[in-house]
């Protein structure tokens, strides 16, 4: 074990930067641009049943310290996943990867779920509850601690690995949700996932998505993020993911001491590709300046 190296849900991570879903596809396309083993992990693409062709465009606007996206969940389906994503991905990382999974019901959530489990590559399985629940008048099931406690008790009927709950922090109390499926069995808790805004062209006076709303992400939302990271962390005993407007060796300490065990980077990914490899060579010398000798001593070291 070597000074970056921390454990998340039982399995070793070699460092704490796992790149977020959504933000660094199946892997393989950042393999062309450097050695994605230095990852502790990564999140692949959120994957449901079905393909997905996403919303219409445009469904990117860029913000002050930050972008909205509404993408809508672009994917093959998991089907074409286990069948052409994973052994692409298996040619160019060789460590256990984070499956993301996205459903528009319970019996959706189970059977991908159910599906990725069965893959030898897939390490942990990053539930995001932060859906519409067709079935329930179309709210999102990471908004009600019942409908959380749902999901996450009919997947890990299905699964054998470690299951991480996914949050969205458009909630009033997001320590209610997480302590829900923490008690129908979760494995950890993954948050924040993006918070919802909007932007208008100031020329049509129109709203600038087709969706009109996307999810506000990048620097801008770090302090909200780290605020949740450190309720649920206090409030849960099983282990938190922290994310949400990460994008240095400084953020992933903080987030660290907030009760992060590991923390994922979104959006920076998407303005500078080497982000990740960046704060992992960075890591070394900002623990050195804090006087940190090993990063799996800070986790919770704020309160």
């Amino acid at each position: 074990m070597g000074r970056l190296s921390v454990n998340l849900c039982g399995i070793a991570l070699d460092n704490p930067v796992i790149p977020a879903s959504g933000t660094f596809g199946f892997g393989y396309e950042f393999a062309e641009l450097y050695d994605i083993n230095c990852l502790g992990t990564f999140s692949f693409k959120g994957t449901t049943r079905e393909a997905r062709f996403g919303n219409p465009t445009p469904r990117i606007a860029e913000a002050p310290s930050g972008l909205l996206n509404a993408v809508g969940l672009q994917n093959p389906g998991v089907d074409a996943v286990i069948a052409h994503e994973l052994p692409a991905l298996a040619k160019v990382f060789h460590k256990p990867v984070m499956a993301n999974v996205s459903g528009f019901s319970v019996e959706e959530y189970v059977e991908v779920c159910r599906k990725l489990d069965a893959e030898a590559q897939v390490g942990w399985l990053e539930v995001n509850i932060s859906c519409p629940n067709v079935h329930g008048g179309g709210m999102s099931f990471g908004t009600d601690p019942k409908a959380a406690a749902e999901v996450t008790a009919a997947v890990k009927k299905v699964t054998t690995k470690p299951v991480i709950m996914k949050l969205s922090p458009n909630v009033t109390d997001i320590v209610a949700v997480a302590r829900a499926c923490e008690d129908a069995g979760a494995d950890g808790i993954s948050l924040i996932n993006t918070l919802m805004g909007m932007r208008i062209d100031l020329k049509t006076r129109k709203p600038v998505i087709r969706n009109v709303t996307g999810g506000l992400s990048g620097p801008a939302v770090f302090p909200v993020a780290l605020r949740m990271v450190y309720q649920v962390a206090g409030a849960v005993k099983i282990p938190v993911v922290g994310l949400g407007g990460v994008s240095s060796a400084e953020d992933v300490i903080e987030m660290m001491l907030a009760g992060a065990s590991a923390v994922e980077v979104g959006a920076a990914n998407l303005v500078e590709p080497y982000a990740c490899r960046n704060i992992i060579d960075a890591l070394p010398s900002v623990m050195d300046r804090y006087g940190i000798s090993e990063l799996q001593d800070i986790i919770g070291g704020a309160r």
